[in-house]
């Protein structure tokens, strides 16, 4: 006889209150938020891939407690989320800031911080393998073996020390191994998760944009928050990230999910369970997309790995109609791995994780052929993952050789050009009129005695006043140079100057060494250079 069903309700109705705590939460995250942070953070995964890509790894210190704090209140409250990706987050930021304060370079910056979210990983689910897996797949735009030894040592120091705070572990799973007639369920198993990660990156998008339409952020956390009300009152196991669901199945406590609202005998418990576990899954990834978008921070993570475990539940739970008895528990973990690498497109993250979490690593046929489907499956459907789909939206190809060649073979000091004729403040137009004829370019640096950049005249900004000659001898270039130019140091990470052309739709940028002017680079040039490289890689390989 299994137990019965959690008292999620009880008789003096306070049950009716636990769902308010989720939208207490969101209120109280939404506060903080434009009380400390200025009235946003950046939420997902995507936004610490961007700043690699784009920003030279340089990570907010604010994120190094904001997500902590903003996390806590909304998940600790009850909102369906996970804390994996706030956590993440913040030890991206800690890595980064480091190596910030050493002075070190792109590169070496980049792996502190890729080191400081496997060590999230790993001190959370006491997985350092995972970890180090995960920071490989999912945030590392190049890896060398070399790279391996730090990740290895942070994901291990922070799995030592986790251990030293909380000797407790997330998941137990008892098993004696798995059975060999059971493949074709797993190859089920994994097409199914497959599907259902492809569902849930769809559902994330499309809710995103529906909490977008809304501007206000209270008014959008009260929406929110009465949604996510209304889901848990209906179905409880949505309260909080999930894993207390998840070890109430794997213990056998089966209509545990069921609400106690529903009378005794109400329909047949094992199709009445089985619908219930349906309607968990389709319903965790919009619970969770309603906690983060109307204002509740946390990610994906978790969610990703209790719709995983009903995914198995609920495969296995059906079959069992059919008088074929599988495995629960084997199912249970292997759909976690299976969802968790279809959402993420981690598949070798989904696989150690769960072999690490649960002791599992008897099942690692069943995981590899589980996680690779859905991965399979998943990219087919939808070729960028959850975090790579926003930057994708943005113009960023995560997954782009051409770009990840380029930004690894060229530095800001091949793409310099020094041709330009300088000029001084105190030159008269007659003086400027003349350098130019004896040039092709269109741009001249103002520059002071020390060679200091203070100002640039274009030719095109000046043309009018060339054809008057009463104000040749009178107007100096002080008075109609541009002050207001964008400059960057030699040193500057290449990704920063390709973003500054973007965003700011600039056609050229000064660049500085020590403080001295040295040359300007041109979209055109950054272009040329790309084209060129990659060309030359094409010609390699052929």
């Amino acid at each position: 006889m299994q137990e019965k069903p959690q008292q999620f309700f009880n008789e003096q109705g306070v049950g009716f209150l636990y769902p308010l705590a989720p939208l207490l939460g969101i209120l109280l995250t939404v506060m903080m938020i434009n009380l400390f942070f200025g009235g946003k953070i950046y939420k997902s995964l995507s936004h610490i891939i961007y700043l690699i890509l784009r920003k030279g790894s340089d990570v907010p210190k604010r994120k190094m407690f904001s997500h902590i704090l903003t996390s806590g209140l909304t998940v600790g409250l009850g909102g369906s989320a996970g804390l994996e990706a706030p956590i993440v987050i913040t030890g991206a930021s800690i890595g980064s800031n480091l190596a910030k304060e050493l002075g070190f370079n792109y590169q070496t910056r980049t792996l502190l911080l890729a080191c400081g979210s496997a060590a999230g990983i790993s001190a959370i689910f006491n997985s350092p393998i995972a970890g180090v897996i995960f920071a490989i797949e999912v945030l590392l735009p190049e890896f060398s073996i070399p790279s391996l030894i730090p990740l290895l040592i942070s994901s291990a120091s922070a799995a030592v020390v986790s251990q030293f705070l909380y000797t407790g572990q997330l998941f137990f799973l008892v098993t004696d191994g798995w059975d060999l007639n059971a493949i074709p369920f797993y190859i089920i198993l994994g097409i199914f998760c497959g599907l259902i990660s492809f569902y849930m990156i769809k559902t994330t998008f499309a809710i995103d944009e529906i909490f977008q339409k809304i501007k206000k952020p209270f008014i959008k956390a009260l929406v929110g928050g009465a949604f996510l009300y209304i889901l848990i009152l209906l179905i409880p196991s949505l309260y909080g990230e999930g894993y207390t669901a998840v070890m109430h199945i794997l213990s056998g406590n089966f209509n545990s999910i069921l609400p106690r609202i529903l009378p005794e005998n109400f329909f047949n418990e094992n199709i009445l369970i089985l619908v219930w576990a349906g309607l968990i899954i389709l319903t965790k990834v919009i619970a969770t997309s309603i906690t983060i978008d109307s204002g509740g921070n946390g990610g994906i993570f978790a969610p990703s790995l209790v719709t995983g475990a009903f995914t198995g539940f609920f495969l296995a739970q059906l079959i069992k109609l059919f008088g074929i008895e599988l495995n629960y528990a084997n199912f249970i973990v292997v759909g976690m791995a299976g969802v968790l690498s279809g959402v993420l497109h981690s598949p070798l993250t989904g696989i150690f994780l769960i072999a690490e979490v649960t002791g599992g690593y008897i099942l690692f046929v069943p995981l590899m052929i589980v996680s690779a489907l859905s991965f399979f499956i998943s990219r087919y459907l939808h070729p960028h993952s959850i975090y790579t789909a926003p930057l994708v939206k943005m113009g960023i190809d995560f997954r782009s050789e051409q770009e990840k060649y380029f930004l690894k073979n060229i530095t800001i000091r091949d793409l310099v050009e020094s041709d330009f004729v300088s000029i001084q403040p105190r030159m008269s137009l007659r003086q400027l009129v003349d350098k130019i004829k004896h040039t092709n370019r269109n741009l001249f640096p103002v520059t002071e005695e020390n060679n200091k950049l203070i100002g640039i005249v274009s030719l095109n900004n000046i043309r009018e006043i060339m054809l008057d000659i009463e104000v040749y001898d009178i107007l100096l270039v002080y008075e109609i140079m541009d002050t207001n130019f964008k400059e960057i140091d030699i040193n500057t990470d290449i990704t920063n100057v390709l973003d500054l052309f973007k965003e700011k739709q600039l056609w050229n940028i000064a660049v500085t060494e020590n403080g001295k002017y040295i040359g300007f680079i041109s979209k055109s040039s950054v272009f040329n250079t790309y084209m060129t490289v990659w060309s030359n890689l094409k010609k390699e390989e052929i």
